[in-house]
């Protein structure tokens, strides 16, 4: 029977003992009647003192702190003694107080600053804050309240009111809490549903926050009315009073501290595991750790850092040489805190830069982590020159100013990818700047869903693999092509994407908002952006929209995009928003990826590894023209920290460029204002401008050289070059050399904003689903092109196809008249050896519409089928075309083990044993092909016995979309169910077992003796 536990065994003895200190104060009463609730009472006494303000209600009294003119401070004491448990550890210095003043009005005081006034009710004493413009911000539906356990305020809600915040909610965040209940606290739980990295904080889109100064565990119930309770028996929270989300989020992160700065290392992947007496994985040692390194270098692959003793019980020996090794390679070392930081001074000393702090080692109480947290980032300042830069599970409010907030150990399913897409995002909600967890988790996971997570989290900040726990090593090179090459394509897109994302790291240290957004961040006036339809997606940055996969599929339905002009980052085709795309084309190396309009993104193109730079390397610039537009690009050294003396350099881009249609395009480089060590003096620039039309000339300082060929583009040191092929339309330009601290400027004459200069006209490519092809058989591809605006006239369809296929080119169409769709059908033959799966093919169409010559592209996937069976074979002996499993791999020829392969034992039911069949665990799900050559299916099914009577499922076979034979609910004690269906003429076989009872301990599913009758 399998565990579902997702807290490290090793760790369950310390947890235990720390359980009473993280319950939180009244746990004792847990068991006990609630408590009577007693509400203030009406003021008896009231007190000015400059920007601070007395009320006396009986024993009870509340205190009001003005901190600026839109952030104050109640505190209440019910027995009329403050306490501050908290002290400094949180809040930070904020400067002098605002001018203040107040009134005494009949009913109520008015305490006001220039911004706000927060009014006080004398009976019953109850707090209502409106605008200088007298406009309501909220109101207290009753007065602040406690009991033996909590204190709670309650206030009234507007009628289309949302909330967001409280921290890293697992699975939620990123859309309105409204109607939810959220618990904010330390509860070890990675899963769905779970609230690692709590945040005491919570946003109203009325304009408003609240900021609970406790280390207490918090309840957040976002109903009507909104109760907020802490559990302790005294009120103490910041409000904060914005002109919006962004502006709350910065007033906060201005009271807690705003977002550090990661060295440039930091944002690129990492890398942990135990080298040193290792037992998942036998003896090695801390050396060892190179070896890994050289696999990154090997495959051509990034890696800014790696944890090297990530183990329960795991030390480390030759510790310099390994951080010189390290360094060697490119990398800095990390180390995990297991056993506390007493040596960390030690530790830097010899080359450490990483600190990643697990949950129970680094103090105690719900301040635990946030001392950790400052504790160790203070220790790799102190020794070295480097910045500090931490890992953290179990974070608190104040940790955004010292680390990296990831979401604890995780398994490597579909499941797990589709809830944390709004668990990052929607923590940027509580100025969480860096959110992430481990690619493809620590337990389980599979060469696609390693892949499919890989892909979207290049759009976070931070990021890091972990192995060690799975049953094998989960470096990004390990599965093989395809996997090798896509996760490389990605890692290396991450690089090239430095200068986006360190410009927005830089600017979270200003703002408090970091890079990765939900998109009612950006669009707070769009009402589907608070709600389901954008929950699995998100933004990076305001430039781009990211959609993942989530499922075992290639396709995306439901990907959401907001007003604006969206661009496809693959294909360069335009959409329209607000609008949902659906049966978006995302074969496994395609992640779905939107540009708004209007984007200009820095880039360092062509490198591995930030230290790659040279004083010669290029910067390029990728831009999507519309309107006018700009971007500000940051640099510093990257790993020191005289960035906060002022040694820096900022660099402004100015796009000004139709906002529709035809017309010039001018791209502006402001001169880079100040200086730092290593900054470029000289360098050359790189752009793509995504115009979708020809321009007559591009000029920079006089006209610059039109070149012929791509080959001609590469080897130039200055000129331009119209690539229609290339994503709808793209001008690609370099220059020779410039100076940068001179401002210069390029035109491109007689062109267009992104789209072309009519983009109506442009022809859409799209492919049929399911499309399948056989290795070494010739088949058909299908790709249909459908007309804009205008006719489409000349169209040729080709194919690109993997390496070693062959195509037969389609005729060309002489007319596809506007609005019509015609479908073009090529042969193609794929090699011999083309491996069973998936396949990516591109369909590219060349035309003309409009009196231009324009080029589509779409990729798509087909399926390559293995040759069907001839003769009677045994489903554990095919190729399984799909095999989904509920825990750890399913097994040929044995039960179900645990996360590894072959791990399994004999596949026993009702004390018989066999040598042939599927061992599987609930819900899982075995495709073969057949291709028509089968007649019956039979097996023997149950569940093991090695389950001792545990489990409940069904099993059942489907064929081409359609349910054959489903079994009768099997449970641990049930005799064995035989197994005899009709598949005469189907082409894919579904082998499904699934959890009945919605508990999946010992759901163990044999298909014993499994065979196909086949001809």
């Amino acid at each position: 029977m399998q565990s579902s536990t997702r807290i490290r065994v090793a760790a369950v003895a310390a947890l235990l003992g720390l359980v009473a200190v993280f319950a939180g104060p009244g746990s004792a009463q847990a068991e006990s009647a609630e408590p009577d609730t007693t509400t203030v009472g009406d003021v008896t006494g009231f007190l000015a003192d400059g920007p601070v303000y007395h009320l006396e209600a009986g024993t009870a009294e509340a205190r009001v702190s003005f901190v600026s003119a839109e952030t104050f401070r109640i505190q209440l004491a019910p027995d009329g003694t403050f306490a501050d448990p908290a002290g400094d550890d949180i809040v930070l210095p904020q400067g002098a107080p605002p001018h203040t003043r107040w009134k005494e009005r009949s009913d109520r005081y008015e305490l006001s600053t220039g911004s706000i006034t927060l009014r006080a009710y004398k009976s019953p004493l109850r707090f209502e804050l409106r605008r200088a413009d007298g406009s309501l911000v909220w109101s207290e539906a009753k007065g602040l309240s406690w009991d033996g356990k909590r204190t709670t305020q309650t206030l009234a809600r507007g009628a289309d009111e949302q909330f967001y915040g409280a921290g890293m909610q697992n699975g939620r965040g990123n859309t309105s809490h409204r109607g939810q209940t959220v618990e904010v606290g330390v509860d070890y739980n990675w899963d769905d549903g779970g609230h690692p990295n709590s945040v005491p904080f919570y946003l109203s889109s009325a304009g408003y926050g609240v900021f609970r100064n406790t280390y207490a565990p918090n309840t957040y119930a976002f109903t009507d009315p909104v109760t907020t309770s802490a559990q302790e028996q005294r009120f103490d929270a910041y409000y904060f009073a914005g002109d919006g989300a962004k502006d709350v989020i910065g007033q906060y992160t201005k009271l807690t501290g705003k977002p550090f700065l990661p060295p440039v290392y930091g944002m690129e992947i990492g890398d942990a595991d135990c080298y040193l007496h290792n037992a998942n994985r036998g003896e090695r040692r801390t050396l060892d750790a190179l070896k890994v390194a050289d696999g990154y270098v090997e495959h051509d692959m990034p890696n800014g850092w790696m944890l090297v003793n990530d183990g329960y019980g795991c030390g480390y020996e030759d510790l310099a040489e390994t951080s010189k090794g390290l360094q060697d390679r490119g990398m800095q070392l990390g180390l995990w805190t297991e056993d506390g930081i007493d040596k960390i001074a030690d530790q830097v000393k010899a080359g450490q830069r990483v600190a990643k702090l697990d949950v129970a080692w680094v103090g105690s109480g719900y301040k635990f982590a946030l001392d950790g947290c400052k504790d160790a980032y203070k220790g790799i300042e102190d020794n070295s020159d480097a910045r500090g830069f931490t890992y953290a599970p179990e974070s608190w409010s104040g940790a955004q100013r010292c680390g990296v907030q990831w979401s604890g150990d995780q398994y490597g399913t579909w499941d797990y990818i589709r809830w944390q897409i709004p668990t990052y995002a929607g923590a940027t909600m509580s100025g969480l700047a860096y959110t992430t967890g481990d690619v493809d988790g620590i337990f389980g996971g599979s060469a696609k869903t390693y892949t499919r997570d890989l892909q979207w989290k290049m759009f976070l900040g931070t990021t890091m693999t972990m192995d060690g726990w799975a049953a094998s090593d989960k470096q990004p090179y390990r599965y093989g092509e395809p996997y090798t090459t896509i996760n490389r394509d990605y890692l290396k897109l991450k690089e090239s994407l430095l200068p986006y994302q360190y410009s927005y790291a830089h600017e979270a240290t200003k703002t408090g908002v970091g890079m990765v957004r939900p998109l009612v961040l950006e669009y707070p006036d769009d009402p589907k952006a608070a709600t389901d339809a954008a929950k699995y997606e998100f933004m990076s940055g305001e430039d781009f929209l990211v959609a993942p996969v989530y499922q075992d599929s290639t396709r995306r339905d439901g990907i959401y995009l907001p007003k604006g002009t969206w661009i496809d980052y693959w294909s360069g085709r335009t959409y329209e928003g607000p609008t949902t795309v659906d049966h978006y084309s995302a074969p496994l190396d395609t992640l779905p990826l939107f540009v708004k309009a209007g984007a200009g993104v820095p880039m360092w193109p062509g490198i591995r590894s930030y230290q790659d730079r040279t004083s010669d390397s290029p910067l390029a610039w990728d831009i999507y023209p519309q309107g006018r537009s700009s971007f500000t690009l940051y640099e510093d050294d990257g790993v020191t920290r005289r960035h906060r003396d002022g040694k820096y350099a900022t660099q402004r881009a100015d796009v000004d460029a139709p906002v529709r249609g035809a017309g010039d395009i001018t791209v502006n480089i402001g001169e880079s204002k100040g200086d730092f060590a290593g900054k470029q003096s000289r360098r050359p620039y790189e752009f793509s401008v995504h115009t979708g039309s020809a321009p007559r000339a591009v000029k920079l300082n006089g006209t610059l050289p039109r070149l012929g060929s791509a080959a001609a583009y590469r080897t130039a040191k200055q000129g331009w070059w119209y690539d229609q092929d290339d994503r709808g339309g793209v001008v690609k330009i370099k220059t020779a050399p410039l100076s940068t601290d001179r401002k210069f400027g390029l035109k491109l004459e007689g062109t267009s904003a992104v789209g072309g200069r009519k983009a109506s006209t442009t022809a859409v490519v799209s492919a049929p689903d399911a499309q399948e092809v056989g290795a070494g058989v010739e088949g058909t591809v299908a790709v249909d092109v459908t007309a804009g605006s205008a006719d489409v006239t000349s169209a040729a369809v080709t194919l690109d196809v993997p390496e070693g296929w062959q195509v037969t080119p389609a005729k060309t169409v002489d007319r596809i008249p506007a609005g019509t769709t015609r479908r073009v059908e090529l042969a193609v033959t794929p090699a011999k050896d083309a491996v069973a799966g998936e396949a990516r093919i591109t369909a590219v169409a060349r035309y003309r519409a409009a009196g231009e010559v324009r080029t589509t592209v779409q990729r798509f996937a087909a399926g390559v089928m293995p040759q069907p069976p001839t003769a009677d074979a045994w489903a554990s002996d095919l190729v399984w075309l799909k095999s989904t499993n509920g825990y750890g791999p399913a097994e040929r020829d044995r039960s179900n083990g645990e996360s590894g392969a072959t791990d399994g034992h004999t596949l026993t039911l009702a004390g018989k044993t066999y040598e042939k069949g599927i061992g599987s665990h609930a819900d899982s799900d075995i495709e073969v092909y057949l291709g028509g050559r089968c007649t019956t299916f039979t097996a023997d099914a149950g569940i093991d016995d090695e389950i001792n009577g545990y489990g409940e499922v069904a099993f059942s076979v489907e064929a081409d979309g359609k349910v054959l034979w489903t079994s009768p609910k099997v449970t641990g004690a049930s005799a064995t169910v035989p197994v005899e269906v009709d598949v005469a003429g189907a082409r894919h076989v579904h082998l499904k077992v699934t959890d009945t009872n919605g508990s999946k301990t010992g759901d163990h599913g044999d298909w014993a003796a499994a065979r196909f009758s086949c001809s």
